[in-house]
Formats: C-alpha cells, structure tokens, sequence
C-alpha cells in the first residue's frame, strides 16, 4: 500500500483529470458553432452540378455493350455541350491486332476546335508507353486487371467536348468499351485552364558521338541541346507531368539524364535535375542491372521493368507534377537529355500532359502508325 502522501497526491490528480475529461464532456455535448476545427468532407455536401455518363452501352437493351471498329474508322465516343468537366475516362479493347494500343489514337477537342487538344496513342495516354499491357496505379492514370485502363485528370470546358478514336491499323477492333463521366454545371470558375496531351517519340534518340567527346566542353549540356523534347506550347498554364516508355537499343544504364524545363524562354532551363531515375523519384538506376525493382506510387513510378540495363531492355515511367505544377506565362518547352549529355540512342516514346488558358492545337505531326511500334535498333 503507498503512502498517505502518494495517495492523496494521486486522489488530487486525478480528481483534476476527472473535472478535466469531465468539462471536455460537456464541451463536447455543445460545441461552438464557430469552432474552426471541424470541416464536412466535400462528398457530405450539397453538390451542385448533374452527373452523367456516356458510353457504349447496348441500345437495344441487350449485352452488346461495345463498338466495333473496323481499319480505318473513327468513332466519336463523347460529344457534350458545356458547360461541365469529364472526371473520368474508362476504355477497354478487344481487338486481333497485337499492336492495337499504339494503332489507337485519342483525340480530344474542346469548345468545337477543328484540331485537338490531345492527340496521342490510346495505350501511351493510360501510360502503356510501349504497346503493352501490365498492372499499374497512379494517381491520374492506372491500368488494372486485366486491361483496363483508366485516366482522372478533370477536364473542364465551357461550350463543348467532342472525344474520338481512330484506328489506324490494319484489323479491325471487334470490340471497344468505353464508360466516360461527367458533370454539367450552371457554370465554371473564370480562371478554369484546358487539359492537353501531346505524343512524342525518337526512334532512335541522335547520340553524341564520342568523337564529339573529345572537343573541349562537349561532354557538357547547359543549353539543353539534342534532348529529348516531352512537349512545347504557347500561352499561360502549367505543366502536370509525363509518361515515358523506354526501348534500350545497346547495353548499359540508360540514365544520367537531367530533365531540363525552359519556361518563356528557350535560351536557359529554368529547371534543370540530377539524373532520369532522380526525375521519377527513384534513386541508384532503379536498383541496376540485377536488381531493379519495378514500383509505383501516387506520383511517380517505374511500375514496368523488362531486361534492365541490356540491348531489348523495357522500361515505363511516370512523373505526376500535382504537388507542384510547372507553371508558365509565354512558353514551356519541356526536355530530358538521354544519357549524360545525351550519350545515349536509345527509342524514347512518351506523352506530355498540360492545363493552359486556351485550348491550344499546334501539335507536331503524328508519327506514321507502324513508326510508333516498338522496334529494336541495336548498336
């Protein structure tokens, strides 16, 4: 038994602690109605605009919940007067061709623009950058079981949206499922941007030589010379981040490449980094020749790994930039060297995602369709 002393210290204290939890009590049975402590999640709010879907539901009222698409067509699988913003985008194909994510292509067009805000392989817009299917999550773009593949960038437009598929291929797609939603809305914030993404490929990236080497300076890249170009515009908005498959063409560490961001003007980067698998936030070539382990995360991943660092060796990666968009007021040429001072002729194929003020459609061509399929060109 403790001693008179300790037991009245106790008795005291906890007769505190009792008026304490007691007068929390109470409080809690009556809270402020200006306390600034609690908040409502949104999704426990009123809302305010009408959620819709299109997709490609069977008319009739039977199971055949799909369109096909012969050689050659182009299907439009959303068309909307604003104004409102598409959430979400879910795509599904059967087709015969094994090429058939890179013979695809996505276009988006906004406020009944003739040219398209994105315009890209279906399979590189979900971040399949190399015609392939495999598991993945982000959190914009993900593919899950077995090949689905979805994107949640928000989308806004205020007088229309019109999305379409083409295949370009020589086979017909016998079946593509697409579920697309969206919200209609009184009306937008003035200061909403416009979503874009733009493909972009180098089969095979130019190499500096070694020869080149040897001059004086020319294994250095202040300028950004010969990178690898992700995407260019014009205007006002801010850069989200890419998507990038790799096909190595020799054996070795495809990396060391900085990415390099001029922002209103093309003499300087603004941003310059420390090495590709540093841009993705990995680290150490994403553990090496015999180690490399695939990951991926909300913002960054290298989540498809194939015969790291060896002549055939596949790679896919993203960087998502919601922490911290890229902001820019004129110009935004986005870059990443391959290899240090682009020593390196590996085959880059990627797509570049950004929101800008107007929609802008002055794209580079699309490469011709059997260009975008993965070739090897060994060295």
């Amino acid at each position: 038994m403790g001693s008179p002393r300790r037991r009245r210290f106790l008795s005291s204290t906890l007769g505190g602690l009792g008026g304490f939890f007691a007068g929390s009590r109470s409080r809690a049975q009556a809270p402020s109605e200006n306390s600034a402590s609690f908040t409502v999640p949104a999704y426990a709010r009123a809302q305010n605009y009408r959620a819709l879907k299109q997709s490609s539901y069977d008319r009739t009222g039977g199971n055949r919940d799909f369109w096909e698409i012969a050689a050659g067509d182009t299907r439009e699988v959303f068309q909307s007067d604003g104004p409102g913003v598409i959430t979400h985008i879910w795509f599904t194909i059967a087709a015969r061709s094994a090429h058939h994510l890179k013979e695809v292509v996505l276009r988006i067009y906004w406020e009944g623009n003739l040219k398209p805000s994105v315009e890209t392989p279906v399979g590189d817009f979900f971040g399949l950058n190399l015609g392939e299917y495999f598991l993945y999550d982000s959190v914009f773009t993900n593919c899950s079981s077995v090949k689905a593949m979805n994107c949640y960038f928000a989308m806004p437009f205020r007088r229309s949206a019109r999305i379409t598929v083409t295949n370009e291929g020589t086979l017909p797609i016998d079946a593509f499922y697409s579920n697309i939603d969206y919200q209609l809305v009184t009306a937008l914030p003035q200061d909403i941007f416009y979503f874009h993404a733009q493909y972009r490929q180098a089969t095979p990236n130019h190499a500096i030589s070694r020869a080149d080497k040897n001059l004086a300076g020319a294994d250095k890249n202040l300028e950004g010379r010969e990178n690898y170009v992700f995407f260019e515009a014009r205007g006002t908005g801010h850069a989200m981040g890419v998507t990038l498959g790799i096909l190595q063409n020799a054996n070795g560490w495809f990396g060391e490449g900085d990415e390099m961001v001029f922002v209103d003007n093309n003499s300087k980067p603004v941003i310059n980094g420390t090495g590709t698998e540093d841009y993705f936030c990995g680290a150490w070539d994403f553990g090496g020749l015999n180690g490399a382990v695939p990951f991926g995360n909300l913002y960054n991943g290298a989540p498809y790994i194939a015969l790291p660092e060896r002549a055939g060796g596949r790679y896919c990666l993203y960087r998502w930039h919601a922490d911290n968009p890229i902001t820019f007021r004129e110009s935004i040429k986005f870059t990443i060297e391959h290899g240090h001072a682009n020593d390196h002729a590996d085959n880059f194929y990627s797509v570049g995602y950004w929101y800008q003020s107007e929609p802008y459609t002055e794209f580079p061509a699309l490469p011709a369709v059997n260009d975008r399929i993965p070739a090897l060109h060994l060295l």
